[in-house]
């Protein structure tokens, strides 16, 4: 039973990752374009300063892929795996709760599902968004990384506290106010989590480049701008219509691949745990010649 299980949530998965892909491919991708053309005049302006000035610059070599691979087979690849994945992590995880809640496989596949995007990715979004390229620091991708596992294994904890939470106060309050309690408790202990962690740009890596052309402090990693060293305007810090259009659609896409997710597989455990019975067969119509009397 737990391969088949674990097999259609990465069906699930799979099917869910190839939707995402097809509305990321539409409405992100060119938005990934954009910013990289930014960061392309972003260096080549860093660069024409730090000559001017007599300053060596560190060039960035050429991608690994081109940017029709990236846009095409990477993105597809990179989305269609990690939701593959996430279908298979949803079928462990209902095996496992499976039977220790008196509730329909649908539903308990549908809030597994709803946990999923809340603690891989939405409430770690509060803290660390998703970045366009150009935005954020070569020098930080460890930290970044670091920070953002960190946001989402917090909320996964607290999550399931959440729900442990939850059930021991049943006995006391009804089930709505249960739940409000649990639910305040889960925000407060997240809240008070993402308020010990750094904000991108305060790190250490940011305040050793605060000085340095084409750097400066601020809260974020997003790309301030240029001047030049009469004060002049170069080129103008990084587009915010942009930023939030990329963050917007990455939300979506990830809700689309959640959604998704989780009504097919729902539908699937539904089906497997309580199979359609099958209908009788219709007794044969009684022939007409045969009902006449002769």
């Amino acid at each position: 039973m737990e391969i088949r299980i674990v097999l259609r949530g990465a069906i699930s998965g799979f099917v869910a990752g190839v939707l995402g892909f097809v509305l990321a491919r539409i409405f992100a991708e060119p938005l990934v374009q954009k910013a990289i053309d930014y960061e392309g005049q972003r260096d080549s302006a860093i660069t024409a300063l730090a000559k001017a000035a007599g300053t060596a610059v560190d060039p960035n070599g050429p991608g690994d892929f081109s940017r029709t691979v990236q846009s095409t087979w990477g993105l597809a690849t990179g989305i269609i795996t990690f939701s593959t994945a996430m279908g298979a992590l949803v079928a462990v995880a209902y095996l496992v709760l499976h039977g220790r809640f008196n509730v329909r496989p649908r539903t308990l596949a549908l809030l597994i599902s709803g946990f999923g995007f809340l603690g891989i990715y939405l409430l770690p979004f509060c803290k660390y968004p998703a970045n366009p390229p150009s935005v954020g620091h070569a020098s930080t991708i460890d930290t970044r990384t670091e920070l953002y596992l960190t946001t989402v294994g917090g909320a996964l904890l607290f999550l399931g506290l959440g729900v442990w939470l939850g059930r021991r106060l049943t006995s006391r309050f009804s089930v709505f106010n249960a739940t409000l309690i649990a639910a305040v408790a889960v925000i407060a202990a997240y809240s008070i989590l993402v308020g010990l962690l750094p904000s991108l740009g305060h790190l250490a890596a940011n305040k050793r480049l605060a000085d340095t052309l084409g750097y400066g402090s601020s809260a974020t990693e997003t790309p301030l701008p240029i001047v030049n060293k009469q004060g002049q305007l170069v080129l103008p810090g990084f587009s915010a219509d942009l930023l939030w259009k990329f963050r917007f659609w990455s939300v979506v896409t990830q809700l689309l691949v959640w959604t998704s997710l989780a009504l097919i597989f729902s539908t699937l455990v539904e089906r497997f745990f309580t199979p359609t019975a099958r209908r009788p067969v219709p007794p044969a119509t009684t022939r007409a010649s045969e009902s006449v009397t002769v």
